[in-house]
This record gives structure tokens, sequence and C-alpha cells, in this order.
């Protein structure tokens, strides 16, 4: 009897096959042996060149991110004196995440601080978007219930300045 060495699930199912069919002495078992060898086949030759990704997901991604920025570029325009153009500084004082809500009007259906440490500048962000309301309409990225829901991120270089993560450049190293 011959010892069957293989590699992975395609060595050790053929190698079972091949036991019963000599076991058996059935004629049925190698043309089942030869079936399950071409399916595996099949399925290596699949996963080893898979057909480009069709993703609904893909599309609306690149989307959302420009909402975002048309979005900020919005907030910035409404709140000018809070903005702070130029390079942030290597350590800045305040963070503060927003959770923002819009319906497909454009309007905020809820915003919400999502993550901060300063209550002070929490209050500033949440005080721009209140003030930039309403906001551009989101169009088909909002969702069956007619809205979309997104983070933006206020970045302070001071009590009263920020720039708005999607917009912002790169931050001063040290």
């Amino acid at each position: 009897m011959k010892t069957i060495v293989g590699a992975g699930v395609t060595g050790c199912v053929a190698g079972c096959l091949l036991l019963s069919a000599g076991l058996s002495g059935c004629a049925t078992v190698q043309t089942a042996a030869s079936s399950v060898t071409a399916s595996i086949g099949s399925v290596v030759e699949r996963l080893a060149h898979p057909e480009p990704a069709t993703s609904p997901y893909l599309a609306s991604s690149a989307g959302l991110d420009s909402y975002k920025t048309e979005v900020a570029q919005h907030v910035v325009r409404h709140n000018p004196e809070h903005n702070f153009s130029g390079q942030l500084p290597p350590l800045l004082p305040a963070i503060v995440v927003l959770e923002i809500t819009v319906d497909r009007d454009g309007q905020l259906a809820r915003v919400a601080v999502q993550r901060s440490r300063n209550p002070d500048a929490a209050e500033v962000a949440l005080a721009a978007m209140r003030r930039s309301t309403p906001l551009p309409k989101p169009q088909q990225l909002a969702q069956a219930t007619g809205k979309l829901t997104f983070s933006e991120t206020f970045l302070f270089a001071d009590r009263e300045r920020y720039q708005l993560r999607s917009l912002a450049g790169p931050q001063a190293s040290e």
C-alpha cells in the first residue's frame, strides 16, 4: 500500500478518497475523487484570481469623503472668526470629534460630542455646526431613513480657533 503525502486540503481529500476507493473496490469512488479534485482546483483558481470588486461601498466611501470636505468648507465660510489658517502647532490644546446627522435637506437632525476633553472647545464646535445650518444636501448618501451620519474632527490651535480635519494640512512637528 502506498503512503499518500499531500499539502493542505487537496492532498487530504484526495488521500481519503483514494483510500476509500482501495478499500471498497468501487469504480464510482474514483469518479467522485476526480470530481472533487476538479472542484478543488476550480476553487483554488477563483481564490488565486478573484474578480474585481464592484461593491457599492467603494463608491459611497469616496462620496462620503467628498461630502465631508464640502461640509467642512461650508462650516469654514459660516465661521470665519473661528478659523485657524496655517500649520497647526505640534501640541493641540483641544481636539473635538462631533457625530453629525444630517437629513436629506441638509438640516441638522442631531449633533453630539463623540470625544472631547475640553468642554469649552466642545461648545465652540457645537455652536459652529449650528451656525452653519443648513448644510449642503447629502444627495444619494442619505440612507433609506433619509439621514446621513458622519464624524468631523475639530483641531483647536488655541481657545477659539480651529481647523477641520477634512481640510487640515499636516501638523507641525515638535
